[in-house]
């Protein structure tokens, strides 16, 4: 295995990371089971996991598999998502983020958390509140880095400025979406980690499941997830997963391999996370360690996805405020017109 910087922290880690939401008992995984998984991936070299705070009872899951190897394994998880129905358990406001760190400590059955992360931005907290409060976590010992998750290139750009404005701790890391259908990252978000030395570790690297081959023009499919998300079903992607399934015979490989080595290949991503629900899906995904992309498959895969496009939208994307809330994007009706 040959591991990556996680930006400038310092910290190695495996180009590929171990995404542990399925791991979680509702979605169908005994914890033996998925204990079984972490300990083959561990033991295949990769050391890097993510969980996250939302993903039902999977830090448990974790917590208890790790159990006598936490010090060689870089810990992930993160925070935001609501966690029960008081308005005060969800966001990124200092009361919540105590209490969140706490919680997941003792879920993780550790006493330090690698990676932080905020799952999604609050725009009802001023970055100062979060990133100070985080801050106090990482002099406390509690938390080594902190970062964020899908967030737009400006608003990675603003916590930076307000951490160095307010001698604060900084985002060190950003967990986007990226895969051979979601490339819009390549566009700012990519370069604007780079130029802050953010570590990037992406996940939907197999589309949601969209990228193994088993979703299919005028096929049936078993897939949970495609009763759960409408981008499973989008014809367009649907369209370009033909296109790309005789490129990756042509290599030599399969889709699932051309598709995880795509997302390691660029320079400004550290990590993809995969989510091996299964061991079977996750020989699938050692076997493909050593798969290495020709600047010629590339280049026909530049042709199909465009570089810094999107296919589609992912339902899990980022919405910022102004275009979920009608009132931020219109006028009250007596100012609307010219005169």
């Amino acid at each position: 295995m040959q591991y990556r910087p996680l930006g400038r922290t310092g910290i190695k880690v495996s180009p590929y990371a171990l995404g542990t939401l399925m791991y979680a008992t509702r979605m169908g995984n005994e914890p033996q089971e998925s204990a079984r998984i972490i300990h083959k991936a561990l033991d295949a070299g990769i050391n890097f996991l993510d969980t996250g705070d939302a993903y039902g009872d999977s830090e448990e899951v974790v917590g208890e598999a790790l159990k006598g190897r936490r010090e060689n394994v870089v810990l992930a998880t993160k925070f935001g998502m609501p966690a029960g129905e008081d308005p005060n358990q969800r966001g990124t406001s200092r009361r919540w983020i105590i209490k969140a760190v706490e919680n997941s400590l003792r879920r993780l059955q550790t006493d330090y958390i690698d990676v932080y992360q905020i799952q999604r931005l609050d725009p009802t907290t001023d970055f100062e509140e979060t990133l100070s409060a985080l801050t106090d976590l990482i002099r406390s010992g509690k938390v080594r880095v902190i970062g964020s998750s899908t967030t737009p290139a400006s608003d990675i750009v603003e916590a930076q400025w307000v951490a160095e404005r307010r001698g604060l701790e900084r985002f060190r890391t950003e967990q986007p979406p990226y895969s051979l259908l979601n490339r819009s990252i390549e566009r700012e978000v990519l370069p604007v980690a780079q130029r802050y030395g953010m570590g990037v570790m992406v996940w939907g690297p197999l589309g949601q499941g969209m990228l193994t081959g088993r979703v299919r023009r005028n096929q049936e499919n078993n897939l949970v997830r495609a009763r759960l998300f409408k981008h499973l079903s989008d014809e367009r992607r649907i369209e370009v997963v033909e296109r790309l399934l005789p490129l990756a015979e042509e290599a030599g490989m399969s889709l699932t391999h051309l598709a995880m080595a795509f997302t390691i290949t660029h320079p400004g991503v550290t990590s993809a996370l995969a989510g091996a629900r299964t061991l079977a899906h996750l020989d699938d995904l050692i076997a493909g360690f050593d798969v290495q992309l020709s600047d010629d498959i590339l280049d026909r895969i530049d042709e199909i996805v465009p570089p810094g496009t999107d296919v589609g939208t992912l339902d899990q994307d980022y919405v910022p405020e102004a275009l979920q809330n009608s009132h931020l994007r219109r006028r009250p009706g007596t100012e609307r017109a010219a005169a």
